[in-house]
């Protein structure tokens, strides 16, 4: 079996909370693959990035994700950098998938300066721009459905999406 929906996109596009709503209205469980990672491993992800390093985080990722991805009749929220993983694409390939696309401008403004997030910090719209460069063509490869968040409520955003996986099961 598989998840009813995978949600991808980058830091602060809101696949968190769009993600626990979208489970909500649909019955099922959410799995946050970062706040499995962090209860597993016992750190916070900032403080694998710091300890131990980027590679070491994604090798822990790509674990959590595809486990997560296993997991049956549930919404899955993916890390920001989840899809640099080839495995992880790979495993995506035929799942619903959902880009939620972020702005820079909106990203930057959402994110602020949390420090959770490690790769965000120092000039965070530089860095936003950065990840959007390295990291579109990714998201766009593994979309089943593109939608923009600017603007629009996580309320609205999960309402599409709830709507696009009932029409989609017809």
């Amino acid at each position: 079996m598989s998840p009813r929906v995978v949600i991808v996109g980058m830091p602060a596009s809101g696949k968190s909370t769009v993600g626990r709503e979208v489970a909500a209205a649909l019955g099922i469980h959410f799995r946050d693959a970062d706040d499995v990672i962090e209860a597993r491993s016992g750190k916070l992800i900032r403080e694998i990035f710091s300890d131990d390093g980027e590679e070491a985080f994604r090798a822990i990722e790509e674990d959590v994700v595809l486990e997560s991805l296993g997991a049956d009749d549930c919404v899955v929220s993916l890390g920001g950098g989840a899809v640099l993983s080839p495995t992880i694409r790979a495993a995506l390939v035929g799942l619903p998938v959902v880009w939620l696309e972020v702005g820079v401008a909106t990203a930057t403004r959402r994110a602020g300066l949390n420090q959770l997030r490690p790769l965000l910090l120092g000039d965070v719209r530089a860095r936003m721009e950065t990840l959007l460069a390295e990291r579109s063509r990714l998201y766009e490869e593994v979309a089943t459905i593109r939608l923009v968040t600017d603007r629009v409520s996580t309320t609205e955003l999960a309402d599409q999406i709830v709507a696009g996986l009932k029409e989609s099961a017809r």
